[in-house]
């Protein structure tokens, strides 16, 4: 049987869609072809008129038969209040994606595909594009989606269905799914984010496993402390752990150069199947091999052949703005981790540098600095602060690295773009971090915080970091 498009239980019902996207643009299209009636609700100017209304201000009551919503909105908006007041089912746009996809293979008398879930406070969009690729490397037809660009509805209305979908899970969008429930999933980490979010770390951490409780494989970091305390009387799917040591049975791990897999091999008791070297991961830092061997993990759930693994590996292409070295001028190198939104993420940067000038700051999203700063003092040879929080890190840095050149750098002029506002800070940052660095340094743009108060993304904070390097003078060609 062809399915159609309609589900009738949405078919001229009234959907409410909460912002305006990327996932709420698919979002909107999606439901529209399903048959409903969609009001976008979006808080912001738009400047592409819409063929659906778009409401900016909340009713006491709402008269509609669903919420779905895009990440980000927190849980205590009044809309939601208002769903709450009136009956109204809020959901997230991935978990609309999973009963969509449900719904479609039961009426085209198939399996659905396997979702393999990734989430993790860091390493969620490489791991799931390395997924990608050896699931790709195997012959089977997979896609990434979720936070990693492409929306899951998407993945999950594409006109071929896809034998597997690697999903990228945050936390806001595990707390809007109530029954998604993926083949296997990895927890990569846990490390403070988003508690101006979700209100504390604790609720941030019990977020995080919940989607091990509803997957048939539920993979983890052994190595990670955090993550080891949080699935402490947690009862989840079956078991499967990686690590950066020897593994033991059960377990996915490291033995000399090679990264083996105890787990899903015939016998773990005495096999240890070798999948990859250290050496096809690119780039190489030690949590990055923890990224390769999570995803190998959920590969191999799915049954990709040992050999599929390394091939993926060698054609995976990293995305940009992680630990990406951007340039070497006078033996100084430059180094972009604009994605590094967090002290975790941040600290996994430093370690991997041994003598650094720290470009950090932005929006710390409620995370202390400290430990960070307490763990890669002795690294640090100066520091250039930036954003609104960029005091948290200064006050750290007063405290344990105090015998460091600290510059702090702000662009006020209101009179200026927000854009060219950007452009003339880092162009600032980058001479200050280069006037600091010595040979053999690493100028490190690893921001421990959010770009969103300085900057439309993480990503235009990379892109601005590398123009500023290129317009460096180099004294010797």
């Amino acid at each position: 049987m062809k399915w159609h498009g309609a589900l009738p239980e949405l078919t001229d019902k009234e959907v409410w869609v909460t912002g305006y996207g990327r996932a709420g643009k698919s979002l909107v299209a999606a439901l529209q072809r399903l048959g409903a009636r969609v009001v976008v609700i979006d808080e912001n100017e738009m400047g592409t008129p819409l063929d659906v209304p778009i409401e900016r201000t909340i009713p006491e009551q709402i008269d509609a038969q669903l919420i779905v919503t895009s990440p980000g909105w927190r849980p205590g908006h009044e809309i939601f209040q208002a769903a709450a007041r009136s009956g109204v089912k809020v959901i997230g746009d991935i978990e609309f994606a999973w009963l969509v996809d449900q719904e479609r293979a039961r009426a085209e008398h198939r399996a659905p595909p396997k979702w393999l879930a990734v989430t993790g406070t860091n390493g969620k969009t490489t791991t799931v594009g390395m997924l990608e690729s050896m699931l790709v490397a195997d012959g089977l037809r997979a896609i990434a989606c979720g936070n990693v660009g492409l929306p899951v509805i998407d993945a999950v209305m594409a006109e071929e269905p896809y034998d597997v979908l690697a999903v990228e899970f945050s936390s806001f969008e595990i707390h809007w799914s109530q029954s998604s429930k993926p083949f296997a999933t990895a927890l990569l980490n846990i490390a403070e984010d988003h508690l101006d979010w979700h209100g504390s770390y604790a609720d941030y951490a019990e977020t995080k496993v919940q989607l091990l409780a509803r997957s048939r494989y539920s993979i983890y970091n052994a190595d990670d402390e955090n993550t080891l305390a949080a699935l402490v009387g947690v009862s989840t799917g079956e078991r499967i752990s990686f690590t950066l040591e020897t593994p033991r049975p059960g377990q996915l791990g490291v033995v000399e150069e090679f990264l083996v897999d105890r787990a899903f091999v015939d016998n773990p008791n005495v096999e240890a199947g070798p999948m990859a070297t250290l050496a096809d991961v690119k780039p190489f830092a030690p949590h990055n091999v923890a990224n390769a061997l999570a995803a190998a993990s959920l590969a191999r759930a799915v049954g990709v052949s040992l050999e599929a693994i390394s091939r993926g590996l060698n054609q995976f292409q990293s995305r940009g703005h992680r630990i990406q070295q951007i340039a070497r001028i006078e033996n100084v190198d430059y180094v972009d981790d604009s994605k590094a939104t967090n002290p975790h993420a941040a600290a996994a940067s430093l370690r991997s540098f041994p003598s650094i000038v720290w470009i950090a700051g932005g929006l710390a999203k409620g995370a202390s600095m400290e430990r960070l700063v307490v763990e890669n003092a002795k690294r640090l040879r100066g520091a250039v602060l930036i954003g609104q929080d960029r005091g948290l890190i200064r006050e750290s840095l007063e405290k344990y690295a105090s015998e460091i050149t600290i510059i702090e750098i702000e662009i006020n002029d209101v009179a200026l773009s927000k854009k060219d506002r950007a452009i003339i800070l880092m162009d600032r940052v980058v001479e200050a971090a280069a006037g600091l660095s010595a040979p053999g340094d690493t100028v490190l743009l690893a921001p421990a915080c959010a770009s969103m108060d300085q900057f439309e993304s993480y990503a235009e904070r990379g892109e601005l970091f590398s123009q500023a390097v290129a317009k460096l003078p180099r004294v010797h060609t």
